[in-house]
């Protein structure tokens, strides 16, 4: 693999979004938009090349598979096919492991101006999951909005769960403290220690996990509840309202009146408040990641789908030969009414 070609793919223009991609983990390292307040700024954390993506283990702004989120124990099964898979995270199988998607070059198979379409074949048996994988994603510029369709097709039953781990902050630098958010969930997914459900779904009434009125960060990533206080801030599923394409969550910034609204059509979404950066990452500019300096907002599976039975409450993760995967992702971007 060559860290060094290409050393990133540009689509869009000012006014609107200007996207700056890496081969490796077909990952973002710059989104710059115009803000509420009329000015330029790059919103999405970034690192400086191919072998800093490589090296991180934060995933930042990659695409991520072949299971994004856990698998409890690094162990699942299809059709009597058990699968092993490396542990990387307090004994479970994280976003594709250690060398998941987010790690492997991904062949640029088109690029315009306005967009460009990436490719990844994963071998039978990488990673011990089941079947050649053809992964695709493609990435979309309009006016107000960037869009990303992930496609997938295997030659044997196997399980796929991709999506990007874009962090997002929309006043360019400093905490996400102040930005407020708003999801469109009735429900989230309660965890152990270690970040794995511990059953079904549960009402978030009540919860730190109720986000459906818009809500500061910074006050609800300090909550004393005990599943908030182990995973140090907000790591959790929560099971979005409705079904098929539709808006999702709203992140807000007042500081440069600006609004992301984020359309998906997964019955998850995974909000992730940079709980574990510690300053020992640099991005793109030099600067120290720190806690709180971006969020993730995952649409996806649910975490350890495969290890649940199939059902309206937990989607199937299944894909099978002569089938097709598809997840679809946009971030809109507008100012503040």
């Amino acid at each position: 693999m060559n860290d060094t070609t290409p050393p990133d793919v540009v689509i869009g223009q000012a006014p609107g979004p200007e996207l700056h991609l890496l081969d490796v983990g077909a990952t973002v390292q710059r989104l710059i938009v115009t803000g509420g307040d009329g000015l330029r700024r790059d919103v999405a954390l970034g690192l400086p090349d191919a072998a800093a993506v490589r090296a991180s283990t934060d995933y930042i702004g990659s695409i991520v598979g072949r299971y994004a989120n856990r698998v409890a124990h690094g162990r699942l099964s299809v059709d009597g096919r058990e699968m092993v898979l490396p542990a990387n995270d307090r004994g479970h199988h994280l976003h594709g492991g250690p060398d998941g998607f987010h790690t492997r070059a991904w062949r640029v198979v088109e690029h315009s101006e306005s967009s460009v379409l990436f490719e990844l074949v994963s071998p039978d048996g990488d990673a011990g999951y089941a079947g050649e994988l053809t992964a695709r994603a493609r990435y979309s510029v309009t006016a107000d909005s960037v869009e990303l369709d992930l496609t997938a097709t295997t030659t044997a039953p196997t399980v796929v769960n991709l999506t990007s781990h874009a962090y997002l902050n929309l006043n360019g630098a400093g905490t996400i403290d102040d930005h407020v958010l708003t999801v469109a969930a009735s429900r989230y997914t309660p965890v152990d220690e270690t970040s794995i459900p511990t059953g079904d779904h549960a009402s978030v009434e009540g919860t730190p996990f109720d986000l459906r009125r818009p809500t500061r960060l910074g006050e609800r990533v300090r909550s004393a509840h005990p599943e908030m206080r182990a995973a140090r801030g907000i790591d959790h599923n929560l099971v979005v309202d409705g079904s098929g394409w539709r808006s999702v969550a709203v992140l807000d910034s007042p500081a440069t009146r600006t609004r992301m609204e984020l359309w998906s059509d997964q019955p998850g979404l995974q909000v992730y408040t940079g709980n574990f950066f510690d300053g020992s990452s640099l991005d793109r500019d030099g600067r120290s990641l720190r806690q709180g300096d971006g969020i993730a907002l995952e649409p996806q599976r649910h975490p350890d789908t495969p290890n649940h039975p199939s059902g309206p409450d937990w989607p199937s993760a299944v894909l099978r030969p002569g089938e097709s995967y598809r997840s679809r992702i946009a971030w809109v971007f507008s100012a503040l009414p």
